[in-house]
């Protein structure tokens, strides 16, 4: 890639091996002896950690994969069977489910210092169109993977993303019809998807390698935006930026583990913890946070058609950057007015961001409107005037030069920043005061499993088992929990003993024998907890035309918003407690008599957490209803907050180890981090 090596191996094994075949030379040329400019910052280490995620997310794929069932009757139980007993399943999951988190915000800040520095300019322009290219399959392939789970949010978000093609005139129908292998997404789709999700990253690795090959032809651009002309501006690229990446990827990490394994759903959906149902659709569908900007680009215009063209052109258009500036300078480190417009534009893409997520109606649409025309007016009108009205400061003569001179562009920067953040928050924090005013936001309880070294408080559990046991089963099942559960290492701390013993105390369907018979055993500790209903339809005409839910998923497939600056602080604070708050509001939240004014449904009772406060399900619990073996008090407050942290550990059966692995990897990160900064100031103390 980067031309001939002059690398000679001293090893007579390599010595054959670079005779026939001279990968090592290429190696050397690429990646150990090529000219890096001595002046890169930070923003460039980018690069390396996007190499990094592409490797994880295609190595965490295939193992899932070899776990995973694409068929739409199984898919999302097989998910749920990946996290709760593979080995190390769930650290699999939320490597690859917050991975792909991970790497769309490193794509995003690698393309926003690519809009910054300019390089996308001559002699860049196909090592950007290229980069585009990569994002174009990147958004492809994470579309596809979201739907992988078959969540109540994967499938709706796949029947309206695939329905946007209906608009392509002639052929638009048929386009759809083939995604959906039928009239309707099922069964078909899911495969489809998967064989793509599959393939795709592979894809990506292959244009990866072209990029990279692009990048050693054309040379690294830099922040000054000059090219290199002596030896002076460059340092080779091992050790130099080798050991500047690793220092920049582990920090990465640290932030990477913080999702894994403390905020594993922070940027998911709750309505993913839902099965898919065809028959019920989500109040509010979006998509996953880094495609909002686009789907509020979409919704921003009434026209289908219109809509679809606005929002893939708002991609493509990136395509024609490099002729679309045509001004010399291309750092806008030195061009004022265009570092104005950029971190103008940067405040517009995440305002789109937000308003992708918020329900289109009233301001949204009319905020979207206006955002939409910003973003195109960066590219078709701000760009292309400034290149020819915009006077730039002189740029260094040389890398050396900028290397010895002080930067004085931070300090406007950081404004920017903080701008755009308190410019975004202004809006999110307006959003969310009507919320603020009611008065049925479940009020937030000390639970034991909650932050950094929670645990499970084992009393509770078995406590909470009982009144589940006792109360809740009679109309809800819990599919997803085994006997044996009740044994395992951070459950309620049950002995196999005792777990068989609870078994057995249940009657199991088993069959047909011999005489082609159904017949009734006890259970076993492998068996899992029985249904109270035969099927879903006897389920739902048991209770007034609705099956009630599974409680496996409760405490994570329910929630509530709490907007801004609350959710900010829920990433600090590793809150991610709304379900079970939510849960536990609910059980408590009955009410004999709706207020005066208010009047519900016939053969609905009044909750005031409920949504709508109009409930079918009928008070379930009742001061006195279980006695407790501990001499625990027997009050609806005591069993809500107990079932619920029952019902917790049934929705996380691996909390406690996820925690505990999490704590080891951060120690090892931090330690691994300050060992490569201290390096990395070693290294580079001679090339100063």
């Amino acid at each position: 890639m980067s031309g001939p090596s002059d690398y000679q191996p001293s090893n007579p094994a390599l010595k054959w091996i670079e005779r026939r075949l001279p990968i090592f030379g290429l190696v050397h040329s690429s990646f150990v002896a090529y000219p890096t400019p001595r002046n890169l910052n930070y923003w460039w280490t980018f690069g390396a950690i996007l190499s990094m995620m592409l490797a994880l997310q295609i190595l965490t794929g295939v193992i899932l994969a070899m776990h995973y069932t694409p068929h739409a009757d199984l898919a999302f139980k097989s998910v749920e069977l990946i996290v709760r007993d593979v080995n190390y399943g769930w650290l699999l999951r939320n490597m690859h489910a917050c991975g792909a988190s991970m790497f769309f915000f490193a794509v995003y800040v690698h393309m926003f210092r690519g809009l910054y520095y300019g390089s996308y300019k001559e002699p860049r322009e196909v090592l950007w169109i290229l980069g585009v290219i990569i994002y174009l399959l990147m958004m492809a392939t994470g579309f596809m993977g979201y739907v992988l789970p078959w969540g109540q949010m994967s499938f709706w978000g796949a029947t309206v993303i695939t329905n946007l093609f209906s608009a392509i005139p002639y052929v638009g129908k048929s386009i759809v019809t083939l995604l959906w292998g039928g009239y309707s997404v099922g069964n078909p789709t899911l495969n489809r998807f998967f064989s793509l999700h599959y393939l795709l990253p592979f894809v990506i690795a292959g244009v990866v390698v072209l990029h990279v090959w692009a990048l050693h032809v054309a040379g690294q651009n830099n922040p000054a935006g000059v090219e290199a002309k002596t030896e002076k501006d460059t340092v080779p690229f091992t050790p130099y930026a080798t050991i500047k990446d690793m220092f920049g990827v582990s920090c990465f990490l640290i932030f990477y583990a913080w999702f894994i394994f403390y905020m594993p759903n922070y940027l998911g959906d709750a309505d993913n913890y839902i099965p898919a149902n065809p028959g019920v659709t989500p109040a509010h569908i979006v998509p996953e946070w880094y495609y909002l900007p686009f789907y509020a680009i979409l919704r921003s215009i009434p026209n289908k058609l219109a809509g679809v063209v606005a929002m893939f052109s708002a991609i493509i258009i990136l395509c024609f950057l490099p002729w679309l500036d045509s001004a010399r300078t291309r750092s806008s480190k030195y061009r004022p007015l265009a570092k104005q417009f950029f971190w103008i534009f940067v405040v517009v893409c995440v305002l789109l961001g937000y308003l992708g997520s918020q329900p289109p109606e009233g301001i949204y649409v009319i905020a979207g409107r206006i955002l939409t025309v910003c973003y195109f007016a960066y590219f078709l009108i701000v760009l292309p005037l400034l290149a020819r009205i915009e006077t730039p400061r002189p740029v260094p003569n040389s890398i050396a030069d900028d290397v010895l001179s002080r930067s004085r562009g931070k300090v406007a920067a950081a404004a920017s920043v903080v701008l755009a953040v308190v410019m975004a928050g202004g809006l999110l924090a307006g959003s969310t005061q009507s919320a603020k005013a009611e008065d049925d936001t479940p009020p937030a309880q000390k639970w034991s499993f909650s932050g950094p070294f929670g645990k499970y408080d084992r009393g509770s559990l078995q406590r909470g088992l009982k009144v589940y046991k006792e109360v809740c089963s009679a109309c809800h099942s819990l599919n997803y929990i085994a006997f044996r559960n009740l044994a395992d290492p951070g459950g309620p701390g049950y002995s196999e003993a005792q777990a068989a013993a609870f078994a057995a105390d249940y009657k199991i369907k088993d069959g047909p024998n011999d005489q082609g018979e159904m017949f009734d055993r006890p259970g076993r500790p492998a068996d899992y907890f029985p249904p109270p209903f035969p099927n879903e339809q006897a389920a739902a005409a048991a209770n007034g035309g609705k099956a009630p839910p599974d409680l496996s998923l409760m405490t994570k497939a329910r929630g509530y918003e709490r907007g801004f600056p609350q959710f900010v602080f829920d990433f600090f604070t590793q809150f991610q407690e709304q379900g079970p708050n939510y849960v536990s509001a609910i059980l408590q939240g009955f009410e004999d008599k709706p207020p005066a004014g208010v009047t519900i449904p016939e053969g609905t009772y009044y909750n005031k957490y409920y949504p709508g406060h109009a409930i079918k399900m009928p008070k379930p619990l009742n001061d006195g209803q279980v006695t407790f073996d501990d001499g625990s008090p027997a009050t609806v407050a005591q069993y809500a907050h107990d079932v619920t942290t029952f019902l917790m550990w049934t929705a996380e059966p691996h909390l406690e180890e996820r925690k505990r692995v999490g704590l080891q990897v951060f120690v090892f990160l931090i330690i691994f981090a300050f060992l490569m900064y201290f390096t990395k100031k070693k290294v580079w103390a001679d090339a100063h």
